[in-house]
This record gives structure tokens, sequence and C-alpha cells, in this order.
């Protein structure tokens, strides 16, 4: 059995095991996250059940704890994405076995110590990746394929990127270049050090940015694809003005964005979700992985106790990657 962990048997009953989890009260600021504890279940058909190891923190658990994605009911549970081993698996998964480290998205709750998910979420871990790197491998790879193929990139395009030093926009350079395509990259000065060892040619936002663009340009070619990962009227204006539309992609779903005919990609209303898409980029991503064709920078661990502080440093420091928990 994989990582010298011992196999349950399961034609003996599988015990409750307990988990601590987070649940938002109300929709609000980060003090409504609350630690919880609950016993999961054995794992039912088609499910596994894992403990988990770590969880992808994204922008987007911010915009479902604020209600920006919409008011359900509360309590809810955050989190996409963990990585984690296989703990039990449910009566007719042959997929995974007890024992087996995986990476699992899309998930429910992910903000957990242990979950129970379905065993068609789950791929295995490439053993040469950290547990932290590997839990915030697919949310924003899947997200930076779906653009990729939205807008047809491949071997010879340039790429317009606004909001390049993210985590979304790290794959999309890398993930891009892997495809034979150059990147124009916009970034904060302090992240262009970043951007050139992805493979871009970064350039600063702000005044001016058309200038740098076709300076840019003069370099690695005219933009024939526009991908958005900031959101500013700014990136919108520029991408409108230089690319056709059929070959821009906006992952900041907002009115403008719809209004113009462009490609709104991930939740919201008028927003192509790529359901398909993002599923099917599971296991390329985890081999890109694999082979170090995609690499994943995290730049902050904290407990998942201090869920609160994370969700304060996602909103406060754009950071330049990905933000884990740690059960």
């Amino acid at each position: 059995m994989p990582n010298g962990l011992v196999a349950v048997d399961m034609t003996q009953p599988v015990t409750p095991l307990t988990a601590t989890y987070v649940s938002a009260d109300a929709h609000g600021d980060e003090n409504v996250l609350q630690l919880r504890q609950e016993e999961l279940p054995p794992p039912g058909p088609g499910q596994v059940r894992l403990v988990v190891k770590a969880i992808g923190v994204n922008p987007v658990d911010l915009k479902i704890r604020q209600g920006m994605r919409g008011r359900g009911p509360v309590p809810f549970r955050l989190g996409a994405e963990v990585a984690g081993v296989v703990e039990a698996v449910g009566p007719d998964v042959s997929t995974v076995a007890v024992g087996d480290e995986v990476i699992a998205f899309r998930v429910d709750g992910g903000y957990a110590s242990a979950l129970l998910v379905p065993a068609d979420d789950v791929v295995p871990k490439p053993a040469s990746l950290p547990w932290s790197e590997a839990a915030g491998l697919l949310l924003a790879g899947a997200t930076a394929i779906h653009t990729l193929e939205a807008t047809g990139v491949g071997e010879g395009d340039v790429v317009l990127l606004h909001g390049a030093a993210g985590a979304v926009g790290q794959a999309v350079i890398q993930l891009a270049v892997d495809r034979g395509a150059r990147v124009i990259g916009t970034a904060s000065p302090r992240n262009h050090d970043l951007l050139r060892e992805l493979g871009a040619y970064p350039i600063a936002y702000g005044e001016g940015l058309r200038e740098r663009v076709a300076a840019a340009a003069e370099e690695v070619g005219e933009p024939t694809a526009a991908i958005d990962a900031a959101g500013t009227d700014e990136a919108l204006a520029l991408s409108l003005a230089l690319v056709e539309r059929e070959r821009i992609a906006t992952i900041m779903v907002r009115p403008a964005a719809i209004e113009s005919g462009i490609k709104a990609l991930g939740g919201g209303p008028g927003a192509d979700p790529g359901t398909e898409i993002r599923a099917a980029a599971r296991a390329p991503l985890a081999q890109l992985a694999r082979e170090g064709r995609l690499k994943v920078r995290v730049v902050k661990e904290l407990p998942l106790a201090e869920v609160r502080e994370a969700h304060r440093f996602v909103a406060e420091n754009h950071a330049a990657g990905k933000v884990v928990l740690l059960p």
C-alpha cells in the first residue's frame, strides 16, 4: 500500500471520523467564519473519505462568503480544492484505494480536516509535489485551461494577460508557453522578475499601458488573444482595442464585460462555468505538475484555525501566488 499506510479491511464496518470544519454563519466579513466539529459517516456509494493535508484558499471563497455569488441558506461552507490521504472508500469504489495520496477538486466544504468527496473528483497527487502546492494546483490551473481553450490559444499566439501575477495568471503563463504561445503580462513592477521566470514579457499596468504593450509587441509580436484576470476598465478597454472579441476572455465577470460581447468565464450571471472543461483538466494538470512543466507558488501557509487571517491576507495583500490552510 502506498506511503506505508495500512489498508482498511473494507469487510469490517468503517467507523465515524471526527472532523473540524469551517462554517460561515452568515454572509459578511471574515468574522462570520467559525470552527465547528462533526462526525463524518463512512463513505457511501461513489464516495471516498479524505484526511485533509492542505486546503487551497481562493478569491472566489471571499466572494461567496460576502454574498457576491448569491445569498443562499446559512450556515454554509467554503473551499473547493484540497489535497489529502484516502482514509476509507465507498463499497463500489475501485479507482482509488485506502492510503492513496490524492488531490480533490471540485469539492464542497473543503475547509476541513476530513471530508467526504466523490471518487470521480480525485486524481493522484504527484509524489514529488508538496501538499501545499498540490492543494493549490487545480482551481487556478483549471481556470487557466478554460481561458486558453475559450480563446483558442496555441502555437504562435501572443496573449495579452491582465493580472498576470495572481495564481490564475501564473498558471495561464506557464500553460500558454507550454502550448507554444508568448505572453505579455501586466503586473506590479515588484512581480516582474517572477513573470520573467515563468516565461512572460512583463509590463506595468496603469497610465501609458497601451504604449507599453506596443513596445512589448516589438519584441514578442502583436497580441492575438487577451485574457483578463484583473477585472479593470483599463484591461477591458485595451483588450477590445487590440484583439477581436471572440478571442478575449475574462474571469472577472461583471456587467461591462458581458455587455461588451467578450467571453465571460466562471461564476455569475451570463458566464460560462466551463464545467466539463474544468473537470477534464484535472488529470492533465496533475501530469504537467508531475513533469515539472507547471509549478504552484505558495506564498503563505496558515493553520485552519487562522482561516480569518487567511481571508484577510487574500483580500489585502494581492498575493502573487497561493494561500494554503493546514488542518
